[in-house]
């Protein structure tokens, strides 16, 4: 059972391998959209945007927040000051001369009042009492104070503050997507080069191989007709350069296609020494498809993620402009409280937590700041005014750009058709050459030429369907058309 799982295991993780290797321009554009840093940088600053736009709607909504704290005192307020307390605390002392004289008096004018002057005497110690009991009543033992509140604050006006605010954040949002689309723009036009500088270089080395095929077989050629007589050691050396110049050309670009694989496969997220094929890479002939030159300039003015991400800038910054303009505003918020306190003040002191509610409005009105708020916005409306020049200047370059690229696709187009014509005469005039040698009316020096202008004439075809290919993702790029 192990060794059927086992088995099971390396097919399948060969045929991934095998899979991974075979790539399609598809399957390239879409390793390098999954694996490119700054897309995925783009994508978190798109959810990042995301939720500050969440964030800001939430100032629409009503505050609560809670207060909590200690505090230990040196020393506890007091309501009575030392003379009062002292006075408080021998109230029956200090009332019992006055008070004997008094009785002496009315005992003598009344001797019937005795008893009951004699009974108010006896309760004088009992004020001593009363007077050292409120004393202590009015003690507020303020040295640990508690105090705690849950307040509640909805904004009723802050002069546009806030609304301009949450239209920013969704400004800003979507100018985070419209970058992200032009990095998936800029990401697949890098792989669409990369990919199309693979085939060409691929092409350019069955060419180049084939040349050498070529000088080499008219190295031995020649080398036969040395010995026979009918030719010079000097069209031997002639023909051996041209085998050694073939042999470096190769070299050149056998060295050349090591690094553009190299570079498709950085872009992919692919490693380096990873061996890959292209779908491509077989083909005698590139697929063209025949581009329509004519464009409409509106067509890039709405597709273009610049022009869409300069027009959001602007309009972010007409926000800025209000919110710093509602920043010298009255603004209104209403307030609702619940505070307990220990000691609480409301039946005396008590150490006890015992709290209350209450409500209002806070209204804040700015009266004067030498200007601050004219000059700020002045500065907002100026940055304002500078984005919208920028967005100017943008479509302005967007139209030259656009005209360019369909000029180049034009030429493209032309350039493939002459290259394939003389490429047509090349083929032909070699063939000539060749069969000329042969017979032995036609020089080496001019089979050479005439490899050397085929060589030539291959190497200007696939250079031109490169380009025919280019020139057609140039145009898409510049129209925003790019997917």
């Amino acid at each position: 059972m192990k060794k059927v799982f086992f088995l099971t295991f390396l097919l399948s993780f060969t045929f991934t391998v095998k899979a991974q290797s075979f790539l399609s321009l598809d399957s390239c554009r879409a390793l390098a959209l999954a694996n490119n840093k700054d897309l995925l940088i783009s994508n978190e600053k798109i959810n990042a945007a995301h939720y500050q736009r969440k964030a800001a709607f939430t100032n629409y909504l009503p505050n609560f927040s809670a207060t909590g704290a200690y505090m230990r005192n040196q020393k506890e307020f007091s309501l009575l000051n030392n003379d009062q307390k002292a006075a408080l605390s021998g109230l029956g002392t200090n009332l019992a001369v006055p008070f004997q004289q008094a009785a002496h008096e009315i005992v003598t004018a009344y001797p019937d009042l005795a008893p009951l002057i004699s009974s108010l005497s006896g309760a004088l110690p009992a004020l001593d009492q009363a007077g050292n009991s409120l004393v202590d009543a009015l003690r507020t033992d303020t040295r640990n104070v508690y105090a705690g509140a849950i307040t509640l604050t909805q904004p009723l006006y802050m002069g546009g503050k806030i609304r301009a605010y949450n239209k920013i954040t969704k400004y800003a949002e979507e100018l985070a997507q419209e970058q992200h689309h032009g990095g998936m723009q800029e990401v697949i036009m890098s792989t669409d080069q990369a990919y199309w500088q693979v085939i060409s270089l691929v092409n350019k080395k069955k060419l180049a191989e084939g040349y050498l095929k070529l000088l080499q077989q008219l190295d031995s050629d020649v080398e036969k007709m040395i010995n026979e007589g009918v030719a010079t050691k000097a069209d031997g050396l002639s023909v051996r350069v041209k085998v050694n110049e073939a042999e470096m050309t190769l070299t050149k670009v056998e060295d050349g296609l090591s690094l553009a694989r190299m570079l498709l496969c950085q872009l992919c997220g692919i490693d380096l020494s990873s061996p890959i094929t292209l779908a491509d890479e077989n083909m005698e002939d590139i697929p063209l498809l025949t581009t329509d030159p004519h464009f409409d300039l509106s067509t890039a003015y709405e597709n273009r993620p610049e022009i869409r991400s300069l027009e959001l800038a602007t309009q972010i910054y007409k926000q800025k402009v209000n919110v710093t303009h509602a920043e010298h505003l009255p603004s209104i918020a209403l307030m609702g409280n619940y505070m307990v306190t220990n000691p609480s003040v409301f039946n005396s002191f008590e150490n006890k937590f015992k709290g209350m509610w209450n409500v209002g409005v806070m209204v804040q009105i700015p009266i004067w700041h030498w200007g601050e708020g004219i000059y700020k916005t002045r500065a907002a409306k100026a940055e304002a005014r500078i984005a919208q020049y920028q967005l100017q200047d943008a479509r302005e370059k967007i139209e030259l750009q656009v005209n360019q690229a369909a000029f180049k696709v034009k030429e493209a187009g032309k350039k493939l058709v002459m290259s394939s014509k003389n490429m047509e005469k090349a083929e032909e005039n070699l063939r000539y050459a060749t069969l000329g040698f042969k017979e032995g009316v036609i020089a080496t020096s001019n089979v050479l030429e005439a490899q050397t202008a085929w060589l030539s004439a291959h190497s200007e075809k696939i250079d031109a369907q490169i380009d025919v290919k280019l020139t057609e993702i140039y145009l898409k790029k510049s129209l925003g058309t790019l997917k």
